[in-house]
């Protein structure tokens, strides 16, 4: 992800003190946060899902491209250093190389989760307990009802916005 910092320079260059939280699970903002140094957690409830450290990591883009509230809270580990767009729609529109980048990141995410998903499925198949309810939750994965997106062009403004 180092690549999205090439596109970062329209963004604030912000210092974050460890134990900073920069995003509260549940709240929206419509920010988005790119990693220059540092460490963040991502914390679901009580629990940490994931430690980013990779220097171009990207932080909020579910809640930006979903239009919802975050999903996580996001908490500096080590003092950081991150670039913040306050809107960050406005942002991805403007640099569709990002949104790219961000898709196929996404895109990586979910097949690892498929994948994890699978073959939990093809190993508790037959046991009947609750782990055999993994196939029930591929399928609602895969057959999510899409939500109606009409981006707009740049000659055209997102009637969203």
């Amino acid at each position: 992800m180092r690549a999205v910092l090439d596109y970062c320079s329209g963004g604030t260059t912000r210092r974050v003190p460890a134990g900073t939280l920069i995003i509260h699970e549940g709240q929206t903002t419509g920010h988005l946060y790119v990693l220059i140094d540092g460490q963040f957690d991502v914390v679901k409830g009580d629990t940490v899902v994931a430690s980013l450290t990779e220097p171009g990591a990207v932080l909020g883009e579910m809640s930006v491209l979903l239009e919802q509230p975050h999903t996580a809270t996001v908490r500096a580990t080590t003092d950081s250093t991150i670039y913040e767009f306050g809107d960050a729609a406005s942002f991805l529109r403007e640099h569709p190389a990002v949104a790219l980048l961000i898709a196929r990141l996404l895109a990586q995410r979910l097949n690892v989760a498929t994948s994890y998903l699978a073959d939990i499925k093809r190993q508790y198949a037959d046991h009947g307990n609750h782990l055999a309810m993994v196939g029930d939750l591929l399928e609602s994965m895969v057959n999510q009802p899409s939500s109606k997106v009409s981006p707009g062009s740049d000659r055209q403004p997102d009637p969203r916005m």
